[in-house]
């Protein structure tokens, strides 16, 4: 059975895709930073199913948190071969003359310098060249990284924006050791990541604007996680799957 880490997987897209990769047959670690109660909720869903899973606590942006992480993940499961970069955050809405410096800070570190290290220590693990047997990892953008997110989120859009760079970068650095790089941009998805914009209801209030009419939702975003993880997409690297209705 393979593992897979995924961070920030107690709730929204992350719970989505631990609860649909153990239908798939992985055995899962479900990150989570402060919500035990949910993570465990999504454990107890997966065992329930039949699967194997385990909760492991963690900051996924902090250095010790990371290796702690990685660390605990292959004790209770072994090695890993798939990580999904998940785990990030959203400040209220505001333009960029009323943020300071020290949100930008936590929005960069939080959604940038914490998947980069989490993918860091996952090449370290699954790369050839290291003496590993390869692996898949993708990182959750946000369509944000092209549309800039005017008066909204303009921070976390440009933190996506460099994430979407990383994974281009990080997929041609190790292609040659058995490793595929990808992202998913979503938008406009039924999370609650806009109640910590400050906007609960912003999908609805949108969504007579895209092109579908709709919104999304977190299981549809997992199953084009899952695709990039799994062997149907083994020609794929470097690649984005844009699930935003349109836009």
């Amino acid at each position: 059975m393979k593992t897979i880490l995924i961070t920030g997987a107690s709730r929204g897209i992350g719970a989505a895709t631990a609860r649909l990769a153990a239908r798939q047959g992985y055995a899962v670690a479900v990150n989570y930073y402060r919500n035990q109660v949910a993570a465990e909720r999504v454990v107890s869903q997966i065992t329930d199913d039949g699967g194997q899973a385990v909760a492991i606590q963690a900051d996924a942006t902090e250095e010790t948190g990371i290796l702690r992480l990685f660390a605990e993940t292959e004790r209770r499961l072994g090695p890993i071969s798939a990580l999904v970069n998940n785990a990030g955050i959203l400040e209220p809405q505001m333009r960029l003359v009323d943020m300071t410096a020290e949100r930008l800070q936590r929005i960069l570190r939080a959604n940038v310098v914490g998947p980069m290290r989490c993918a860091g220590e996952a090449v370290r693990r699954m790369s050839t060249k290291h003496g590993g047997s390869g692996g898949a990892i993708v990182n959750v953008s946000s369509i944000a990284s092209k549309t800039g997110s005017p008066n909204e989120y303009i921070d976390y859009a440009a933190s996506k924006g460099a994430l979407d760079t990383f994974t281009i970068g990080l997929s041609k650095e190790v292609a040659a050791e058995g490793i595929r790089v990808n992202a998913v941009r979503p938008a406009f998805i039924y999370t609650d990541i806009h109640a910590d914009g400050g906007e609960p209801g912003r999908v609805d209030r949108l969504k007579a604007h895209i092109p579908l009419k709709r919104g999304g939702s977190a299981g549809e975003v997992a199953e084009a996680i899952m695709w990039l993880i799994s062997e149907k997409s083994a020609y794929t690297t470097g690649s984005f799957i844009d699930i935003s209705g349109g836009i």
